[in-house]
């Protein structure tokens, strides 16, 4: 069979990717589209995505989404084994609730050029913590990319159409 030259680890990243990317469509239109999975075995544990605006708490990442739930529904802290797809790189804070939850592995999309802390600004993983998760950075990069830049796009047209006043006050 021809798989375009990805290997297994690859064709899976890949799709758990897309799952990542479906659950950050669920922060739309509200929230800036970023999604997560966290997997164990092969199989999902848990999804986030961004409630920040939603829920008007700067905790709710869609990292710390699925953390909190894939702990629930383990029923422990630690979350060794598992792998975190997420559709932008995580920030410090989230980086730093990864490495408290003790994941094993980081797959992320979209670098970000201004939070990123696996390598775009720091890598907080490069740090003696142990233990520090495999990162895998920049799958379905584009398609993570195109999402957010969309969003951006919109959200700047939305507010540059908007007015202070109403129209008939003017």
């Amino acid at each position: 069979m021809v798989d375009g030259g990805k290997t297994g680890t690859q064709r899976e990243d890949a799709a758990f990717m897309g799952l990542a990317l479906a659950e950050a469509r669920c922060a739309l239109p509200q929230d800036v589209p970023v999604g997560a999975v966290i997997v164990r075995d092969g199989a999902v544990v848990a999804a986030g995505h961004n409630l920040r605006e939603k829920q008007g708490n700067v905790l709710l990442h869609a990292e710390m989404e699925a953390i909190a739930k894939a702990c629930a529904a383990l029923g422990r802290w630690s979350l060794s084994g598992c792998t975190l797809y997420v559709t932008l790189e995580p920030c410090p804070m989230c980086a730093g609730a990864i490495l408290q939850a003790r994941i094993s592995r980081v797959v992320y999309g979209a670098p970000d050029e201004k939070a990123g802390a696996c390598g775009s600004v720091f890598d907080l993983f490069a740090m003696p913590f142990s233990p520090r998760p495999d990162v895998t950075g920049r799958v379905l990069e584009e398609e993570c990319a195109r999402l957010l830049r969309e969003f951006f796009i919109n959200l700047r047209e939305s507010e540059k159409n908007s007015c202070i006043l109403p129209e008939d006050t003017v």
